[in-house]
């Protein structure tokens, strides 16, 4: 489902890599033959024996609030969708109006001894109601966005509803000088050892990317007090210009038990692979982003190259990386070059991707 080459690409100046992955992808289908219509992907995860997606607020309606699987074998999306649905001890929290009218989901992740319970988180609520002064005065101080980001627990019904049974707000001190920027925030959730739940958000008020971590202990959901979150040390690489943001991101351990994030770059079309550890550096990888023709002609066969791809799911399964892209709306059509693929490129229909995962890139 991919290839792999190797030459010298143009990338940051920080990155410490040789190589360019070529990456070909497949486009996501319906049951009913027809391509994934304007999901705008925002995660992606392993589950069971596939992959599981979820959309964005600016998806077409009825991809909205609702987990997918997608097959690996094909890129098929299931026959059964989990749609959302708000529990009833939920109905009067402060967060309430907001999380079913149309929230802007970001991020998916699955709980490591419970596949049934899930992970999301929001970003953007700019144009949501005002919460009420009481709700006002209780999350006051979220060290980001008005608004605070909202980590939200999802759990797998019987009858495939999914409901939304907990949420929180997360917090950021002060001094980790994030910012306001309610479109650019947390994009990321993966769960290492122990628990431990890494979250990475696009940039801070230095357009630096960042990771930070919680700890999802047993106590942790009795609360819906904020959830303040961590830092630690990583050699996450900095750039003196322009927008740099991570967008996906799994976690991944080495046979001999190293620990690293592996991470999509979207406006970059790279990936970072990040050593938990906090001892090396982040190597970056490029990659070149090839789509499907799914009906070949004289000068387009197979592939073609894409303009741009915007990953936005990160998935680790085994020894493989799988990655879904979200069409970025503004500049999608810039890939249009074989007429075949026009008209996917025209409904925003994203691709999955897959690629081994090397031992080079933790040496």
């Amino acid at each position: 489902m991919c290839g792999l080459f190797v030459s010298c690409g143009k990338i940051p100046e920080t990155a410490t890599v040789d190589q360019t992955l070529q990456v070909n992808g497949h486009w996501i289908m319906e049951q009913n033959g027809q391509v994934m219509r304007n999901p705008q992907s925002s995660g992606l995860v392993k589950w069971r024996d596939g992959l599981m997606t979820l959309s964005d607020r600016s998806a077409d309606p009825e991809q909205r609030l609702r987990l997918r699987t997608i097959s690996k074998d094909d890129a098929l999306l299931g026959a059964i969708d989990f749609p959302m649905i708000l529990s009833e001890e939920l109905q009067s929290s402060c967060f309430a109006a907001y999380i079913t009218d149309n929230p802007d989901l970001e991020a998916l992740t699955v709980d490591p001894e419970d596949d049934r319970i899930f992970y999301v988180v929001t970003e953007d609520a700019s144009y949501a109601d005002p919460m009420s002064e009481a709700c006002q005065q209780k999350y006051l101080d979220s060290g980001s966005t008005n608004y605070p980001t909202l980590l939200v627990r999802l759990e797998l019904q019987t009858n495939n509803i999914v409901l939304i049974t907990h949420i929180r707000p997360i917090q950021f001190s002060a001094s980790m000088q994030i910012g306001d920027f309610p479109n650019d925030g947390v994009e990321a959730l993966a769960f290492g050892q122990d628990r431990t739940l890494y979250l990475g958000i696009e940039k801070d008020s230095n357009k630096q990317a960042r990771i930070f971590s919680l700890q999802m202990n047993n106590e942790f959901w009795h609360s819906d007090e904020y959830a303040a979150v961590k830092t630690f040390a990583l050699k996450l690489p900095t750039f003196e210009s322009g927008n740099h943001p991570i967008n996906g991101m799994d976690y991944y351990q080495t046979p001999d038990n190293r620990e690293f994030l592996l991470v999509a770059a979207r406006n970059d079309e790279t990936l970072w692979v990040v050593d938990l550890s906090g001892q090396k550096e982040t190597v970056i990888l490029p990659v070149d982003f090839f789509a499907e023709i799914q009906t070949s002609s004289e000068g387009c066969e197979n592939y073609e190259a894409m303009d741009n791809a915007s990953i936005e799911g990160v998935a680790v399964v085994d020894e493989t990386l799988w990655l879904i892209n979200d069409p970025w709306k503004a500049v999608y059509l810039n890939n249009v070059k074989c007429s075949q693929n026009r008209e996917n490129y025209q409904m925003f229909a994203p691709l999955l991707f897959s690629l081994p995962i090397q031992s080079k890139w933790f040496d």
